[in-house]
């Protein structure tokens, strides 16, 4: 698989990438060798980008994959975290650094920057990341975002070289301020960061898996945009890495359709806001709120994905 550069930064990396949060304890759970044999398959296969957070907890799986890889065959990895503080960076990093057992990690972010105000706040931890970029552990620094106006900033802050937002075709979970933007508003702010020489790699081609039954058309979307360096997948399983492979490659079957079957929707632990916005819109009443999230009826619900539209925080999923 061809290699592209991560914009101006020196990191090359494939046109489309591993996300691991979704083999990790808040999604499928899935047990060390397994989510292990998935990253070493995905490598074997050409896939050389790998993102994490400190708070996914899946370093283990990393950690697993890549043992033993000489150092010009490990993978390139991403991590972030969501402190705000100098120590809370720091800690994060030599946690990351122990956990991974590695000297060096090529790209670490500020992690869900939600807001211009919330970039300032967390100044201390974006400290501590050029500190260790300076000291050459850290290869890239940034920020992760669902926020079209961070990406916008993220484009002019000298200190940033990769940025990593949302997007997708339909605009599920775009943010602008605090209200919903557009794809179109953030397909601007990709190109801008591009046009400064940021590196970008995006999240949620599939938003959050409901658009999954539009694959092809998904990952096109994004891949056509100006600016993408590459696209982070959530992968869980090992029938969906050959077809994110063909694609990459250019070989996959137009008419392929990916089978979601055996998908249900999924509240994600922490984002849901209960503004009840979900219940309102689900055709079936199969949500409720509960006392800190969103509750589905698996008995009833009709998987057909009326609710993630509906959600402003992108907390549904399907998976």
């Amino acid at each position: 698989m061809n290699k592209r550069e991560l914009g101006n930064t020196g990191i090359m990396v494939s046109p489309v990438g591993f996300g691991v949060l979704t083999m990790g304890y808040t999604q499928l759970d899935l047990p060390l060798e397994e989510g292990a044999s998935l990253i070493r398959y995905a490598i074997k296969k050409g896939i050389n980008f790998f993102d994490t957070a400190q708070y996914y907890e899946t370093y283990p799986y990393i950690r697993e994959a890549i043992a033993g890889l000489p150092e010009d065959e490990r993978p390139v990895i991403c991590s972030k975290c969501l402190g705000s503080t100098y120590q809370d960076m720091e800690e994060a990093v030599q946690e990351a650094l122990t956990e991974l057992d590695i000297d060096t990690i090529d790209i670490f972010l500020l992690h869900e920057v939600t807001s211009p105000e919330d970039y300032r706040w967390r100044d201390g931890a974006m400290e501590c990341l050029k500190d260790y970029k300076n000291q050459g552990i850290i290869k890239a620094i940034g920020l992760s975002t669902h926020h079209v106006d961070v990406t916008e900033m993220a484009a002019d802050i000298e200190g940033i070289d990769v940025v990593f937002p949302l997007i997708n075709y339909a605009g599920l979970g775009i943010r602008k301020g605090d209200g919903p933007g557009t794809a179109d508003e953030m397909a601007s702010a990709i190109a801008k960061c591009h046009h400064m020489g940021k590196g970008v790699f995006t999240m949620k081609a599939f938003g959050g898996g409901n658009l999954t039954g539009d694959y092809l058309h998904a990952l096109e979307y994004v891949r056509d945009l100006k600016g993408v360096d590459s696209i982070m997948v959530g992968i869980g399983s090992l029938d969906q890495i050959d077809p994110l492979v063909a694609f990459a490659e250019g070989t996959l079957d137009p008419s392929y359709v990916p089978d979601i079957s055996s998908k249900r929707m999924y509240v994600e632990p922490g984002n849901c806001i209960l503004c009840g916005a979900c219940a309102r819109r689900c055709p079936n009443k199969a949500i409720t709120l509960g006392s800190d999230m969103a509750q589905i009826d698996y008995n009833i619900c009709l998987r057909c994905g009326y609710c993630a539209p509906a959600c402003p925080v992108r907390a549904l999923i399907m998976l």
